[in-house]
């Protein structure tokens, strides 16, 4: 499976494959992966923010 497949999985832009296992520990590793993708995005906003309102 592709990065990008995985990642539109976690922010639910794309359905996830029937065939895959579904174990609770999976659960739990694609639950703190939506996290952290969601924490970096965040940050990477905060920082393009802060450098166009940077003064001078």
């Amino acid at each position: 499976m592709g990065v990008w497949r995985q990642i539109a999985e976690y922010f639910y832009i794309k359905k996830r494959d029937p065939n895959a296992p579904h174990t609770q520990w999976m659960k739990y590793m694609h639950g703190i992966n939506r996290i952290s993708l969601f924490m970096f995005l965040v940050a990477i906003i905060v920082l393009i923010i802060k450098l166009i309102f940077k003064k001078h």
